[in-house]
């Protein structure tokens, strides 16, 4: 199996190879492309792990190249974890909105819409290079916002081939089997929404649904691990929300909290970012491995304690889960979600994911062709979503006002169009106002020079 990744300069590359050689004998791995436009960057980081790769132990060739041909050709698995803009492009993405009062968040804010319409035409890109090099290939889209970009595909190409992930849920999941004192694969999730936008219905565990006591064990609490809400309105939703939708039950608090703070979440991982490939570069100088691979395990514990720090004004509390449950939260991440995907659609064996997926009926309310995040069966070469059904209008809502902001971004994109681009920032949920809306747009086409369409 050739398995190539879309970004593979990404500071989470490392995390990824360390999977993939844990599971290297299942996966059947021969080859691992990793391409990226930065080729600095790319051979830093190849540096980083050229440890892993030179080991007697890993028994695939690994790859690095600037070009998308040769990193594509003959490819059974595409990951794409791309940034288009790189991280100075989120620290902009997240500023202007707060400029205006508003969210800029990279993915649930109006930050996901300049995101998303700078990365839709260059998947497409990818994906026309896929159809004729590789074109059997799985597509396995990480690259944000992953919904959205996922949706484009299937809608813009017709490739049938491809499917989102977001190692959110899968936080969640390891989160409640800690709790229940179970094994993640005892638990099943009622989980259903889209990507950063899902709630959680129902709980199965032992042939019976354990979110009433899940509900009752919150209300009683005072935090929630791993979720940054009032315990309260938990309670009342009757459904364990996704962290992301902190940004929409507590809108104002979340925008005066990042103000407060002075720095947003793309600022501070910019600086952070910054800091650890300067650190890299200079042990990578004087060939210090052991000062390289230092920086980098500084660099992780950093990123991980500061997440929603600022958003929320307090850490994550998962002080009740074990030790083992949060070294798979911190680490494993979106590498366990996607080798998990893969392992399945190899016929290792079947399994439950929670993907974004085409709805096929899935959700009452939502189009056949909306890309839902939604529990999946996942079996050799096939995915199916499993039947959520009714859904609660509020969240039926929610999601379908988000979906019609996601359809006319993709459509503002491959059209080129400023009309429509305006029209999506003006109906977004947190956006709302159609002037605010147009000045957002402006100061995006204006501060992403390079890198926004040119919309007419």
């Amino acid at each position: 199996m050739k398995l190539t990744i879309i970004g593979g300069a990404g500071l989470r590359t490392p995390i990824l190879i360390k999977a993939i050689l844990a599971r290297q004998d299942r996966l059947d791995i021969h080859e691992l492309a990793l391409m990226d436009i930065d080729e600095e960057k790319l051979q830093l980081i190849g540096a980083l792990t050229s440890p892993l790769e030179k080991s007697l132990d890993t028994k695939f060739c690994v790859i690095r190249t600037i070009d998308p041909v040769t990193a594509l050709k003959d490819a059974d698995f595409v990951i794409t974890t791309f940034r288009v803009g790189g991280i100075e492009s989120r620290a902009i993405d997240e500023r202007v909105p707060l400029n205006h009062g508003m969210l800029g968040q990279e993915t649930t804010g109006a930050g996901g819409f300049a995101m998303g319409i700078r990365s839709i035409p260059v998947i497409l890109d990818y994906v026309k290079l896929m159809k004729s090099v590789c074109p059997n290939a799985w597509l396995v889209n990480f690259a944000n916002p992953a919904g959205m970009l996922t949706e484009a595909v299937i809608r813009q190409t017709g490739w049938s081939r491809v499917v989102g992930i977001c190692d959110g849920p899968s936080s969640m999941h390891l989160v409640i089997a800690s709790l229940l004192g179970a094994k993640p694969e005892e638990i099943y999730l009622d989980y259903y929404g889209l990507n950063h936008l899902g709630w959680i219905k129902r709980i199965f565990f032992q042939e019976r649904d354990y979110l009433p006591e899940f509900l009752e064990l919150i209300k009683s609490s005072k935090s929630i691990p791993g979720l940054p809400f009032d315990p309260q309105l938990v309670f009342n939703l009757g459904m364990i929300p996704n962290e992301y939708l902190y940004y929409y039950y507590c809108a104002t608090q979340s925008v005066s909290n990042i103000l407060n703070a002075g720095e947003s979440r793309g600022e501070q991982i910019e600086r952070i970012n910054n800091k650890l490939l300067l650190g890299l570069k200079e042990n990578y100088e004087v060939h210090d491995l052991i000062g390289m691979q230092t920086a980098y395990i500084t660099y992780l514990a950093e990123r991980g304690d500061s997440y929603m720090v600022a958003e929320t004004g307090k850490s994550h509390d998962f002080s009740s889960l074990t030790p083992s449950t949060i070294e798979s939260i911190s680490h494993e991440g979106y590498a366990g979600v996607a080798l998990d995907l893969i392992e399945g659609l190899i016929g290792t064996k079947p399994i439950v994911q929670i993907l974004n997926v085409p709805n096929g009926g899935a959700i009452t309310g939502m189009h056949e062709l909306d890309v839902v995040e939604i529990p999946s069966l996942v079996i050799k070469d096939q995915i199916h979503p499993i039947a959520i059904g009714d859904v609660s209008a509020h969240s039926l809502g929610l999601m379908k006002q988000v979906k019609s902001f996601e359809e006319l971004t993709i459509e503002a994109a491959v059209k080129n169009s400023y009309q429509k681009a305006h029209l999506a920032l003006t109906i977004h949920p947190l956006v709302q106002d159609f002037k605010i809306a147009g000045l957002i747009l402006d100061d995006y086409i204006s501060r992403h020079q390079g890198f926004f369409p040119e919309l007419s």
